[in-house]
């Protein structure tokens, strides 16, 4: 059986969904248009893998960011971060913008009479596989009765979860670019899985972060998980929502926000005893 639980957007259980034509055209239907995760050897061909079943105790774990777009939740759960939001106001959605410190995959914006009023800077985050899971997206699809462009299925290669990487370059990132938006005043959030915030609380200090959420910190972590339906397919709901600032994040990486504030002390000191008798002048 492969451990592949969505393809392109569709649950695998579903029974009513035309595989053929799904596979055929490719398409994210949370993006709305075609899956950008490609086979490296075959360009044409997306992978369109979203969540797979992993662990000891197999659970759902999503591995394409745009599987967090689902009914646009992501983006409700942020609108009390736009503080300064009034009804009347646009709200908008602008991906990929370049900021100090890296790039962001969404904003969302409130706009009126076509002036940006507030914004809050959204980054997604799932996990990233060790290996391959194309053996397992093949099994699927023979298991579906899809005709597929090789057998490798047949490989006996299993994939990982590259936890820690994932988690601490993530952590890295978010360091650099949340100090752009405490310096103008405006909130960042990292969206990620309940089970990729569990490995980060468990391997990371986050003991000091603020649970729930305090609306005035800069940096908001939003979890979600997958909640099984009925029909055995999964929803994504909200689990939980943490806070802190750039030094939080900093403890988190175990940088010590104490020994820059001790620095700065220090230089401020030496700064204040300098004078010509100090100078050093070689003899």
């Amino acid at each position: 059986m492969s451990k592949v639980v969505e393809l392109f957007g569709q649950s695998v259980s579903k029974p009513e969904v035309d595989w053929n034509a799904v596979v055929v055209g490719q398409q994210c239907v949370y993006a709305g248009k075609k899956c950008y995760k490609i086979r490296k050897s075959d360009p044409s061909t997306a992978i369109g893998s979203c969540t797979v079943l992993y662990g000891k105790e197999p659970a759902p774990i999503i591995i394409c960011p745009n599987r967090l777009l689902e009914r646009r939740q992501i983006f409700t759960d942020c609108l009390h971060l736009l503080t300064l939001h009034e009804p009347g106001n646009e709200l908008h959605i602008v991906s990929e913008v370049a900021i100090p410190g890296g790039s962001v995959d969404y904003f969302l914006v409130s706009v009126k009479s076509g002036k940006v009023k507030d914004f809050v800077g959204i980054e997604l985050q799932t996990l990233d596989t060790t290996g391959t899971v194309w053996p397992e997206r093949q099994r699927l699809l023979k298991t579906l009765g899809v005709p597929r462009v090789d057998d490798g299925e047949s490989s006996d290669k299993p994939f990982g979860m590259n936890w820690k990487m994932t988690a601490k370059t993530i952590l890295v990132q978010m360091h650099h670019k949340i100090q752009t938006f405490e310096h103008v005043n405006k909130k960042l959030v990292l969206v990620v899985q309940d089970k990729l915030l569990d490995y980060m609380g468990r391997e990371f200090k986050f003991d000091h972060l603020h649970n729930p959420a305090a609306i005035g910190d800069s940096m908001h972590l939003h979890a979600y998980r997958m909640k099984g339906q009925a029909d055995e397919s999964y929803k994504l709901v909200m689990e939980s929502r943490l806070s802190t600032d750039t030094d939080g994040i900093g403890l988190c990486l175990g940088l010590q926000a104490e020994a820059r504030i001790e620095l700065e002390q220090i230089m401020q000191t030496l700064q204040a005893k300098l004078s010509a008798t100090t100078l050093f002048a070689p003899v």
